[in-house]
């Protein structure tokens, strides 16, 4: 999953979660970047690198666990499992890892990278879905195998960035989902990621995700004194106004929205996943199970293939 920053990323992580588990496929979420609202989402505590079962499932609906991994764990756990475990201690304390960094561009995301891949050879769950860093930084996060592969030439690097490249170039194996708000600037923002995900990193998109839509409200052209004279209610000064100025946002904002989907689907012939605007401050469950019912709907609505 990625996208500009706000558009809704990891909410729209949580909600395809919950629809895939509703499926009966056991996921896993992966978060990258340590400080997003992923386990508030499921009324949960804070992420570690241990998984959190984040949704326990039952009947026909499977477990939604998470994780979060960070390129020092992954590195901690690569050298332990390798007999040097003294080793990697050092390696942390001395900030040796950084310096690693700064000469070859690209390690820190290759090791995170590279645990996904163990975790997907594994075949710990139906679905990993990796929550991604914003769309730019997205982009060097998933350049870092093909730069690696440039830069090493031999050895285990090498190896672990051909690994990972394989595991994002195949269709079957990895796609990204690229989430937007129906709004000029981050409809601009994900069709410019999306032609370079395709063109240098080579890795195949999935639907794109319109999150934040404005629901259809029949009779909202209505005028409201005469609404309102009609149902017998009397307003109270002033809020024939309010409510007529209330109207004429939500009309604007749905023809805005339909403009941008519009644009969007002319720039970037990819199936549009729609889902609306959830009227909340801090999002729980409850709201990505709406979101999750949601995602269904539109998934089934779209067309198929011939």
């Amino acid at each position: 999953m990625a996208g500009k920053g706000g558009v809704g990323k990891t909410t729209v992580t949580a909600a395809l979660a919950r629809m895939a588990a509703s499926v009966g496929l056991s996921t896993l979420i992966v978060e990258v970047e340590g400080k997003s609202g992923l386990a508030s989402a499921f009324d949960a505590g804070e992420l570690t690198y241990e998984e959190t079962v984040l949704h326990a499932g039952g009947g026909a609906a499977a477990e939604v666990r998470a994780r979060t991994l960070t390129s020092d764990d992954a590195l901690l756990e690569y050298l332990e499992d390798h007999g040097m475990r003294r080793l990697s201690r050092r390696l942390m304390d001395s900030g040796a890892l950084d310096v690693v960094s700064t000469a070859a561009p690209g390690i820190r995301d290759i090791l995170v990278l590279g645990k996904v891949k163990q975790l997907e050879r594994a075949k710990v769950a139906d679905l990993i879905i990796l929550d991604a860093p914003a769309a730019g930084h997205s982009i060097t996060f998933l350049l870092a195998a093909r730069g690696l592969l440039d830069a090493v030439r031999v050895g285990p690097i090498n190896t672990q960035a051909r690994d990972v490249l394989e595991m994002l170039t195949d269709p079957a194996r990895c796609q990204v989902v690229l989430v937007t708000l129906p709004e000029e600037t981050p409809v601009n923002e994900l069709v410019e990621t999306a032609f370079k995900l395709e063109d240098r990193v080579g890795v195949s998109l999935g639907p794109v995700v319109v999150n934040g839509l404005y629901p259809e409200r029949p009779g909202i052209d209505v005028d409201p004194s005469a609404a309102a004279e009609e149902a017998g209610v009397t307003l109270r000064p002033g809020e024939a106004e309010e409510l007529a100025a209330a109207a004429r946002f939500r009309i604007e904002r749905m023809a805005l929205q339909a403009e941008q989907m519009g644009r969007l689907e002319e720039k970037l012939p990819l199936p549009q996943i729609r889902l609306p605007f959830v009227f909340t401050a801090d999002l729980g469950k409850d709201d990505v199970d709406e979101l999750a019912a949601a995602f269904v709907a539109s998934v089934e609505a779209l067309p198929t293939a011939s």
